[in-house]
């Protein structure tokens, strides 16, 4: 149905990004080896973009899945995207690069392929992930996000890093980095939650005005991980718009929830653990929606967020006050 090419988005600085992606953060009480058997089988059934980060605290498995396969000939190392981010306990510029080295240990790789800023809120540094006070509210503090941005750079020149880039930033956050003075390379992509409910129509089309990919996580709702999320929001894949389309192409509504962002030119990842869905979630090269059935899923954009970062809501950075 559609050529090799069309599965990659070509980033502002040359490389490739493969426009599905495998998310790797486990809900509390996953097991680890799950972690490592789940990357497994997403590389077996097609899955070469791997998503993952420092405070998912699994890397060691996911790197253990990725080193098997490349050494099981699946895979070479070069045919592997993996996004790793900078936690928040890391953003002064002078942790930043042993941060990645963390990483890069745990998946004993030379190099990642995307190395982003995880939230634009930065926290109190030390081995805590998320440091709270005695009242037990998580200590942020203010790092200059062009300052961090300057250590990102300073990591792709040093090779650590193929591309940076940055996650859950708004418009304003963004131009930050663009208008910054001396900036050496643009981010290459902008994750953010992205889904019907959500779908992020004004920041994707100023984030193509400048060249900078956007990644949807949360592509087919949440787990609802009551540490991050209501638990009586709303269920994305239940929607009956969504069924009805599914329905129509005999996929399931996941599918139509994925297929839906590559078709306007969104890189999207997809979580699961479950192998009979890692492997429908990867099939969504062989259908193709409507611009009838485009229009009906934009229009149920309700601006409805799942992760609010409640915590950080008086942050100057808080990236979710501003409508886009």
């Amino acid at each position: 149905m559609e050529s090799k090419r069309s599965r990659f988005a070509k980033l502002n600085d040359g490389h490739f990004m493969p426009v599905l992606g495998f998310g790797t953060i486990a809900s509390e009480g996953v097991p680890k080896s799950k972690v490592t058997e789940a990357t497994k089988v997403a590389i077996d059934v097609g899955f070469r973009h791997i998503d993952a980060a420092y405070v998912y605290e699994n890397e060691e498995e996911v790197g253990k899945a990725i080193r098997e396969k490349i050494a099981d000939g699946t895979v070479k190392r070069e045919d592997i995207f993996y996004t790793t981010k900078l936690w928040t306990t890391f953003f002064r510029p002078e942790l930043v690069r042993q941060a990645l080295e963390r990483s890069l240990k745990k998946l004993q790789l030379d190099y990642v392929d995307l190395f982003i800023i995880h939230l634009p809120i930065a926290m109190k540094p030390g081995e805590e992930l998320h440091p709270k006070d005695a009242s037990g509210k998580i200590i942020l503090e203010t790092v200059d996000l062009r300052d961090t941005w300057e250590a990102l750079e300073k990591c792709k020149d040093a090779g650590l890093t193929k591309s940076i880039g940055v996650s859950n930033f708004n418009r304003k956050l963004l131009e930050m980095i663009l208008n910054k003075p001396g900036l050496k390379y643009k981010p290459v992509c902008n994750q953010v939650e992205c889904h019907p409910y959500l779908n992020q129509s004004k920041l994707l089309e100023f984030c193509k005005s400048k060249d900078i990919v956007l990644v949807a996580y949360s592509a087919l709702g949440t787990q609802r991980d009551p540490n991050w999320v209501d638990k009586d929001s709303l269920v994305l894949l239940e929607d009956p718009t969504l069924n009805s389309i599914a329905k129509k192409h005999n996929r399931s509504p996941g599918q139509v929830a994925l297929r839906y962002q590559v078709q306007r030119g969104v890189v999207v990842l997809a979580k699961s653990f479950n192998e009979k869905r890692i492997k429908e979630n990867f099939q969504v090269f062989d259908f193709e929606l409507t611009t009838e059935d485009m229009k009906a899923i934009d229009g149920l954009n309700k601006n409805y967020r799942y992760f609010k970062l409640a915590f950080a809501a008086d942050h100057p950075y808080y990236p979710f006050s501003e409508e886009y």
